[in-house]
């Protein structure tokens, strides 16, 4: 079901949100209000493009997405319980439909990566959004929150940025497609934003998410097609429910299905 004109206005806003970016989220919602027209020729221009855009992988080698092959993978599912205030988060990531995103987000947790970092961004008016965290300059408490937002992963070993290219499969699809957005309403995904669902968030450029993730606090189906959900929460949603922007995570671990993180060099 299309967005009605009013609907589809407020999602351009939120949507906002889970740009990778130094602003806000009040500020975020009062620029997007002022750039409504170039924000819904930008979408329209989103929604037009096809899945034929994208790369499978079976095509992706180093050399069609640079990189690929040093990323970790996560081939099947794996179990991650993520503490919030003392109250677990029970979620289940699908490597089987999205291993790149799986993989790298897995890989993060056992690094201890998301341990006391910020949820930045929670947006629930003027309707449920997302929840959002996992910026690494949120660790530090001195770090000023109005600049959260902006942060990636940097790997110790390389000193550089870890960037994953956005991954999203469509029904009756072998494999996920890679590097660009397409219209979801036209060919349903695997892994919608039904509530619960976690995924990548990124900045306007497609391949450019790194540690920053959101849980969506309700459908929001219109983000098919654009971000990568990669797994959902299946015990804890209340916990999920009652977030406020500045709660930090206490720690998330890998419970269930470690052995299928396979790392480059294995």
């Amino acid at each position: 079901m299309r967005l009605k004109f009013p609907q589809f206005l407020v999602a351009l806003v939120i949507v906002g949100a889970l740009a990778l970016g130094g602003c806000s989220t009040q500020q975020a919602v009062s620029k997007a209000s002022s750039q409504a027209s170039t924000a819904t020729s930008t979408a329209t221009e989103t929604s037009s493009k096809t899945s034929a855009e994208a790369t499978s992988v079976s095509d992706t080698t180093s050399e069609s997405i640079p990189g690929m092959k040093d990323l970790p993978r996560l081939e099947g599912q794996a179990t991650v319980v993520m503490t919030v205030k003392g109250s677990p988060i029970t979620i289940e990531v699908d490597g089987t439909n999205a291993p790149i995103t799986a993989g790298n987000f897995v890989d993060l947790v056992q690094r201890g990566v998301y341990d006391g970092l910020v949820f930045h961004r929670v947006v629930r008016d003027p309707q449920p959004f997302v929840a959002q965290g996992g910026d690494p300059q949120s660790k530090d408490p001195k770090f000023p929150a109005n600049r959260l937002g902006g942060g990636s992963f940097i790997d110790p070993k390389t000193q550089n940025a870890r960037y994953i290219p956005l991954e999203i499969k469509v029904k009756g699809s072998d494999t996920p497609l890679y590097n660009k957005t397409f219209d979801a309403s036209a060919q349903a995904v695997v892994l919608p934003h039904k509530q619960g669902a976690i995924a990548m968030a990124r900045s306007q450029q497609p391949d450019s998410a790194s540690s920053q993730f959101y849980f969506a606090l309700a459908d929001l189906g219109f983000l098919d097609g654009n971000y990568a959900v990669f797994g959902k929460v299946t015990e804890g949603f209340d916990v999920v429910n009652k977030i406020q922007q500045g709660d930090r995570i206490d720690s998330a671990k890998v419970t269930k299905g470690a052995e299928n993180l396979k790392t480059p060099g294995q």
